[in-house]
């Protein structure tokens, strides 16, 4: 049975999928999670405890547990995992991206840099050092963003030199929080400032091998996200772009990983297309985020498998070419957090569920979890899923099931000092 090590900052909903596929594939799964190191296995995963910031360290427990249990193939779940797991798969000889590669990837200036270098056309960017004001020369409206975290977290459009010096100190409290610090990703007092990218947004998803980028599918985001703030809520595909721009923007990620070095593994890539045409925002190697992947279903002899059964096949080195997506539109809704509080409890599941089309509505936020809402959210209160119908009737259905969901969510108690 071959085995794949699978790199994640989390042992969450995310990599139960992984773990629902491999099984029924046949692969086992080693696990490298940054989870406490001074607890016997508390999650019951037999993972391997890394710090993502103590690479030397995490690298050298991950090859020692490799003596043990041989690998056949590696996967990055998230930015964070990217470097080290690239590391790993050079270290055992096994495919995967450069490491210099990967943390191209997982940095927002060094991804523009690469990008400009290999002319594909980039916003103009500057880093603003840490303490330091926006240069006077910067113009409008222009995008602050921080090097350290993903997700649209951070993210602030700004139309004028006061909306710009509010963002760059909205930005720098939230990177001084103890939780973000803890990462210790080394961008924690970074930031860059970009030109806004007229245009619709887009996301590619597909998989790498020895360089040549198969695309399983791109993502239309029909809400407009021209800011303040730039929260992604709806994904659908097929997409509704002509043949010929669909193969553009295809292209145009490639040309983004070849750009970066990215060679093999899971390729999510973000564009804008607008005036001057397709304009890339990333090209991450990793899979899609949280449970958007389960919009993705594959066709194949033994029947239908999920993204996360065909990236494991290609991970342990199978051919998945006879892999191909199922028919038909799909979407997903990643619900939006309304406001700071605390989830007491979401009612009118039953009425959102039996919208036509909807197919799942998942609540992935606890009760009683402490919520916000972007640009310092860090997650999403779950997803919905749609399928069956039109394309346009499928943003409907996830627009309609939204509204039947009300969310109880109670103010925070205030800290009195005394």
């Amino acid at each position: 049975m071959p085995r794949v090590l699978i790199l994640s900052t989390t042992t969450g909903y995310q990599l139960r999928a992984f773990g629902a596929s491999a099984a029924r594939a046949g692969i086992d799964l080693m696990f490298a999670t940054d989870r406490c190191d001074h607890l016997d296995d508390p999650w019951r995963d037999a993972a391997v405890p890394v710090r993502f910031h103590e690479e030397e360290a995490s690298l050298a427990a991950i090859l020692a547990a490799a003596r043990e249990r041989p690998l056949d193939g590696v996967l990055a779940v998230g930015d964070r995992p990217v470097v080290l797991a690239a590391r790993a798969a050079q270290a055992l000889g096994l495919p995967g991206n450069p490491p210099a590669a990967a943390r191209a990837s997982a940095h927002k200036a060094l991804s523009r840099e690469r990008f400009a270098a290999a002319g594909l056309p980039v916003p103009w960017f500057v880093e603003i050092p840490p303490g330091a004001d926006p240069d006077s020369r910067i113009q409008f409206p222009c995008v602050v963003k921080p090097l350290g975290l993903s997700g649209s977290r951070g993210v602030i459009r700004a139309d004028t030199p006061a909306q710009l010096r509010e963002a760059v100190a909205r930005v720098r409290r939230l990177l001084a929080r103890t939780d973000i610090r803890a990462a210790r990703t080394g961008l924690e007092d970074r930031l860059l400032v970009e030109g806004f990218i007229e245009g619709k947004e887009f996301a590619v998803e597909g998989v790498l091998t020895r360089g040549v980028l198969r695309v399983f599918a791109i993502f239309d985001k029909p809400d407009p996200l021209d800011g303040p703030f730039f929260e992604e809520t709806i994904y659908v595909t097929p997409s509704a772009l002509p043949p010929e721009e669909q193969a553009r923007v295809a292209a145009h990620a490639a040309r983004a990983a070849a750009a970066l070095g990215l060679t093999d593994g899971p390729l999510h890539a973000e564009c804008r297309v607008g005036p001057d045409g397709v304009v890339m925002l990333e090209a991450a190697a990793r899979p899609i985020g949280g449970l958007c992947a389960k919009v993705l279903q594959f066709e194949a002899d033994a029947g239908c498998a999920p993204l996360e059964e065909v990236l494991l096949r290609h991970a342990a080195g199978w051919d998945i070419s006879a892999y191909a997506r199922v028919a038909g539109p799909a979407a997903v809704m990643m619900i939006p957090i309304p406001k700071r509080g605390l989830l007491r409890r979401v009612d009118g599941l039953s009425e959102a569920a039996a919208v036509p089309g909807i197919e799942e509505i998942r609540i992935t936020a606890k009760p009683d979890q402490m919520l916000e809402p972007l640009p310092e959210a860090g997650s999403y209160l779950g997803f919905i899923f749609a399928r069956g119908l039109e394309r346009t009737d499928l943003v409907g259905a996830l627009e309609a099931a939204h509204a039947r969901l009300q969310f109880r969510i109670d103010n925070p108690l205030p800290i009195v000092a005394i």
